[in-house]
């Protein structure tokens, strides 16, 4: 799922309780193979079976987010093996391919902009070399030049108190020291692949030449090779939730200028420690102060732009039975990419640290606090050491709930449905989309130009994070908990259908529909428009979006698959999947028409 267009804070604000938590935490870790979930770190690939099981979800979301998948982030390599896989599953199923040109695949218009190993940099003369001393970080447009500009030290990413100002940073190329684990871990100062797509330098350094930070050093050649793969979408609409919000700039002059820095931004670029020391004629970078001056780089960033097919939906559907009805879909579709790659940090730390802070956040019923509140969490890092010697560096945002968890239901449900003797009446059809973390680019794509007639699907189920919702993730979450956006809005009957279905369980679902209306909780604003749904709505189709709420690794590192809630995932999946059935055999959903069943609130993102 997108992030909110609100930047959401939290904190602790009780060192003693931070402490209690981290004590259950490092505790929990220690006891065995399994952690306090009951997941153990690993599961091997394996065969899966028709039923939809616990065992079969891990031995498809451990795979599926595992580290070698790069984050899945729209555009890079890590995407382009996700939906590897996904397809190699679909045509083993039996799956109808229904992509492009007989295939499982819809290539969306993208292409990879990146630096090539023929980039260069000196400082004083003398050269740095190409991933073993920097990487330069593409973004949408070639960065402006880098000729003879002074090196300064700007300061901690992401911590305005200890920056310089934007004058000090102004024709300069700076150097940033990483954000520490703490406030790495509360999304602070995020940049390249650690925001959706959406991140970017600090604002007060718009006018210098290159902003570079160094944290090159935890990560492997295959890492920073890695770096060079970036998210770039050629979609000209961005997507269905429109801009970023905020006020803009009201003057003409600040206007152009904003426009200046789009079209020519600061160079983005990763430093290890001694390449930086040695941009300060130093042996080390210790005891640096914001301010402090270096000596002359210039350089030479190799910039291209190449089409690239790194960027698709997975596509395929399963014939109904009935001659008449198999001509209409009931559409179910996740998101298959995440948000790739980011700096460096420990992950037990920001595990440790999320905990504590969405313990802190459900007391305050979801409420932001303020960067002062923030900055008094204190990791205990004493405890993960006693468990942990050494320090277990990731920058792999795994995205196991998000959307691991829905892409890979999506793919139970396929099996389950594929082994039944008689099929639903309608087909199904299956869509795995790409981009929804970069604006909903894939939904977008494949509802503006369909491989199956729009008018002919009667229904989208859309999955995006089933994976939690415990007690501990969000208010009202626990054993049953699931929330369901937007079933009443365009359809009234697909939406009491939705509720009927549930009724009928032996254990019936909690069903959430608080998202329907606006909420107070901090980053749950417009939960209808930032997910796939949204985009088939827009085309008439009823539609119901299930998911588990925004809990504490949301959009962190620390999304993977041995925290997720497997028994409660199982509970959803099967769920769905006789939805999927029950719409697949019953009568097409009508719209409302002008009089929606309930009053549309969040609609317009």
């Amino acid at each position: 799922m997108p992030v909110s267009r609100s930047r959401v804070l939290f904190a602790v604000t009780s060192a003693a309780a931070l402490t209690s938590v981290l004590s259950d935490f490092a505790l929990a870790q220690s006891s065995g193979k399994l952690n306090r979930y009951g997941n153990p770190q690993r599961v091997a690939p394996a065969p899966t079976s028709p039923a939809i099981t616990v065992r079969d979800l891990q031995i498809r979301l451990y795979q599926f987010s595992d580290d070698s998948m790069m984050g899945r982030q729209v555009g890079r390599l890590g995407n382009y093996k996700g939906t590897a896989y996904i397809a190699a599953e679909a045509k083993r199923l039996g799956m109808v391919p229904a992509g492009d040109n007989g295939t499982y695949f819809q290539v969306l218009p993208y292409h990879v902009k990146e630096f090539t190993n023929h980039s260069r940099m000196t400082v004083d003369g003398n050269p740095l070399r190409w991933e073993k001393d920097f990487v330069g970080v593409p973004g949408l447009r070639a960065p402006r030049p880098i000729s003879g500009a002074p090196v300064i030290f700007g300061g901690v990413e992401g911590d305005t108190t200890r920056q310089i100002s934007a004058a000090q940073a102004a024709g300069k190329f700076v150097v940033l020291l990483p954000a520490p684990p703490n406030a790495a871990a509360a999304g602070r100062g995020g940049r390249g692949g650690g925001g959706g797509g959406f991140g970017a330098a600090p604002s007060r350094f718009a006018d210098a030449v290159a902003v570079a930070t160094v944290d090159l050093d935890a990560l492997s050649p295959a890492a920073r090779a890695a770096i060079n793969v970036p998210t770039v979408a050629s979609q000209s609409s961005g997507g269905a939730r429109g801009g970023r919000g905020g006020t803009g700039p009201t003057d003409s002059l600040t206007i152009l200028k904003q426009a200046l820095q789009a079209a020519q931004p600061a160079a983005v670029i990763r430093l290890t420690r001694d390449a930086a020391a040695r941009l300060f004629h130093k042996n080390s970078i210790d005891g640096l102060t914001p301010g402090g001056m270096g000596g002359v780089v210039s350089a030479s960033l190799d910039y291209v732009e190449l089409p690239s097919e790194w960027a698709r939906n997975v596509v395929a559907i399963i014939p109904g039975s009935d001659p008449v009805l198999k001509h209409e879909y009931v559409a179910i579709g996740a998101h298959n990419d995440h948000i790739g790659m980011r700096s460096p940090v420990d992950k037990d730390s920001v595990k440790a640290f999320n905990d504590a802070r969405n313990k802190i956040l459900l007391a305050k019923d979801m409420i932001a606090v303020t960067p002062a509140e923030l900055a008094t969490i204190h990791v205990d890092m004493d405890s993960i050491r006693k468990i942990y010697p050494k320090a277990r560096i990731d920058s792999v945002s795994n995205g196991a709930d998000d959307d691991g968890s829905g892409s890979m239901g999506v793919l139970e449900i396929a099996e389950a449905i594929q082994s039944m003797k008689v099929k639903p009446k309608r087909s199904t059809l299956f869509v795995w989309h790409t981009g929804e973390e970069a604006g909903l680019v894939g939904s977008r794509y494949f509802t503006d130009n369909p491989t199956v007639p729009m008018d002919s699907v009667v229904a989208q189920i859309n999955i995006d994070m089933i994976g939690r919702g415990r007690a501990e993730d969000l208010p009202g979450g626990g054993p049953d908990y699931v929330g369901v956006v937007g079933s009443f809005f365009d359809s009234k009957d697909l939406g009491d259908e939705v509720a009927a279905l549930n009724k009928k369980a032996a254990k019936p679902l909690a069903f959430d529909y608080r998202y329907d209306t606006t909420l107070t909780w901090t980053g749950y604003n417009n939960i209808y428009g930032r997910s796939d749904h949204y985009n088939y709505a827009r085309q008439g189709v009823p539609i119901a979006f299930f998911f588990t709420g925004l809990h504490g690794d949301y959009h962190q590192l620390s999304d993977e698959a041995e925290f997720i809630d497997y028994p409660h995932y199982a509970r959803i999946a099967s769920y769905l999947k006789d939805l999927v059935v029950e719409v697949g055999n019953g009568p097409r959903p009508r719209m409302n028409g002008s009089k929606p069943a309930r009053p549309p609130k969040a609609l317009t993102p």
